[in-house]
């Protein structure tokens, strides 16, 4: 089967935050769980394609480049987009079908936005998705903390179907490349 590593909006003034924003939830974790997946990814031979997103920073200078901890191994796709989906006005799309990908495996920021849209579509789109249970994150809300936020996507993405695809949520420790959707078809 040959699937991708997805990493989304992974930015520095993201996940560090600025004058009008916090940092996300657990950022050391984050950027830990980013690049052990990273690593595994690279020995296991699959394409690693980082997506930025252009309202980050105003999308140029070093707030807008993939977070300076984060490992960008060469050969990593990095597309740009300006929407809240991966999918929309981007290349992604055609890269994966190019390259044959029938799983993704999705990490990055924001939980409930960018990150949850992306398993969505994905799944609309004709793939298995695994999302890294502790490989997203995000900022506290004006209802709810980021790690309620964290906690209610990770439920209710785990299971998420679109007739013949779907999503499950796994731990960056499990072996993410051996997906486990098929046991429940």
């Amino acid at each position: 089967m040959n699937q991708a590593l997805l990493i989304i909006d992974a930015q520095q003034e993201l996940i560090e935050g600025n004058d009008r924003e916090p940092s996300v939830y657990n950022k050391a974790e984050l950027l830990h769980n980013i690049n052990s997946v990273v690593e595994r990814t690279v020995k296991q031979g699959y394409p690693i394609v980082f997506i930025r997103d252009l309202d980050v920073a105003d999308g140029k200078g070093k707030g807008f480049e993939v977070h300076q901890e984060i490992n960008i191994p060469p050969g990593a796709t990095i597309f740009d987009k300006k929407a809240t989906s991966s999918f929309y006005a981007t290349p992604l799309l055609d890269f994966l079908k190019e390259n044959q990908i029938e799983h993704l495996i999705v990490m990055g920021c924001k939980t409930e936005h960018c990150i949850d849209t992306a398993v969505r579509v994905a799944t609309v789109k004709g793939f298995d998705v695994t999302l890294v249970e502790d490989g997203h994150s995000t900022t506290d809300s004006k209802t709810l903390s980021a790690k309620q936020i964290i906690n209610h996507h990770n439920a209710i993405l785990h299971g998420h179907y679109n007739v013949d695809h779907f999503s499950m949520v796994r731990k960056a420790e499990e072996d993410l490349f051996d997906p486990q959707h098929n046991s429940y078809r």
